[in-house]
């Protein structure tokens, strides 16, 4: 049977199915945003924003208490332009399609999708404050507890508990199967979730191994740190922390998590306390001044005491201990798994349809409504070296919309 010449439509076509096969965590995230990009020639810098529903504060009586509707939105941006380059000759496309898919579009793709999990993951990690466990090099969770402490961190915090999804790292992941084995009968359902090293659904969260969960390697906090001035605004993102020890250009990391003594956080619908310390992460890397001191830490959420946004019990005051997530109050950088369990409303990803420019020997798009996924094959003739000069592209963009729908979960639990 003769091969039939392969066209740049199915070329295209069939690397956006192995896209889809092979993405893990961004496979899970909200991708309703898609179609906000989807005007063709679409690029690097696009922006879209996304709103978020208002909230109100609950007053009692029969007078009337009427509240500003504060209108909260995020920017979505198209920000990353990824692409794999690759070479073939005229030859090479009389194979056959599966052929073909081996040899060129699986590697190709495989490396896309890595990036796209990766750089998505990475970045969003780092958004979220909500973290159970202690940070660890060499000890991983090895049963359910930290992912139902998880669960209920979210449910305290006002976040849907319905369709929740755990990433872990494939040492976890091991840790986890090793540990829980001994849980389970060999039914048929059970033989494809343990037997093959594969979690499947458990602690009302849907588990998935990724190669792409990141690790953080936490600050190397010297000293005693306490907060230096009393809290006193509402929206304030920023704490000035003394006590710390030496000049050192970063103490605190991007990423990092803090929580400030006597300082708990509230549910967010009956703003009561949910007997746990409010957690914070530092958004940007942070070094001390010559008398030990950081004038300005940047933490997130912005810390609210009054009205709908309440988000703290207390203000953190002059004086309060200032402690780093795992540690007492100092910390020699370590570095963690940071797994993850979250709702996907927590994260979004924008992708878009590329422009396909005139004059190329192939250019070719394809789009999947379902994913949201789009990608493009640019392909031009080398006439010196009988082959085709070809790259498959992607323009995308990471948002952590809602932080408080997402855990960290590191190490073992306390």
């Amino acid at each position: 049977m003769s091969n039939t010449l392969l066209t740049d439509s199915i070329i295209v076509k069939e690397s956006l199915m192995e896209l889809k096969n092979q993405l893990g965590f961004t496979k899970n995230v909200n991708r309703q945003y898609d179609e906000k990009f989807a005007s063709e020639g679409a690029k690097i810098g696009d922006t879209i924003n996304i709103r978020k529903p208002s909230r109100y504060a609950v007053t009692s009586g029969a007078v009337l208490n009427v509240q500003d509707s504060v209108d909260q939105s995020v920017a979505l941006q198209l920000d990353t332009q990824n692409h794999v380059g690759m070479a073939f000759s005229s030859k090479d496309l009389t194979l056959s399609v599966d052929a073909f898919r081996e040899r060129y579009i699986k590697p190709a793709v495989t490396a896309l999708a890595n990036n796209v999990d990766y750089t998505g993951y990475a970045a969003m990690y780092q958004s979220i404050y909500s973290s159970i466990g202690v940070p660890s090099a060499s000890a991983f969770p090895s049963t359910l507890k930290g992912f139902t402490q998880a669960k209920a961190k979210l449910s305290n915090l006002g976040a849907p508990v319905d369709g929740l999804t755990a990433i872990v790292d494939p040492n976890v992941e091991a840790s986890l199967v090793e540990g829980l084995k001994s849980l389970f009968q060999s039914s048929e359902q059970i033989k494809q979730q343990y037997e093959k090293g594969i979690m499947g659904i458990a602690a009302g969260s849907k588990f998935i191994m990724s190669q792409n969960v990141s690790k953080h390697t936490s600050g190397a906090v010297a000293g005693t740190p306490l907060i230096d001035t009393t809290v006193t605004a509402n929206g304030t993102a920023t704490v000035h922390i003394d006590g710390l020890t030496g000049v050192i250009t970063t103490v605190y990391k991007k990423g990092d998590v803090l929580t400030f003594a006597d300082v708990y956080s509230v549910n967010p619908q009956t703003k009561q306390s949910t007997g746990q310390l409010a957690q914070f992460v530092v958004t940007a890397d942070t070094g001390t001044s010559t008398s030990g001191e950081i004038a300005s830490l940047p933490i997130s959420p912005a810390m609210t005491l009054t009205g709908a946004y309440q988000n703290v019990n207390v203000f953190p005051i002059d004086g309060a201990a200032v402690h780093l997530f795992g540690a007492a109050t100092t910390y020699a950088s370590i570095v963690s798994p940071q797994n993850l369990v979250f709702h996907k409303d927590a994260f979004v990803l924008g992708c878009a349809d590329l422009i396909l420019p005139k004059g190329m020997h192939m250019a070719a798009r394809a789009s999947d409504p379902e994913s949201g996924l789009s990608i493009r094959l640019v392909s031009g003739y080398d006439i010196v070296n009988d082959r085709m000069n070809s790259r498959l592209d992607i323009l995308y963009g990471w948002k952590c919309i809602y932080p408080e729908f997402a855990c960290r979960v590191v190490g073992q639990p306390a």
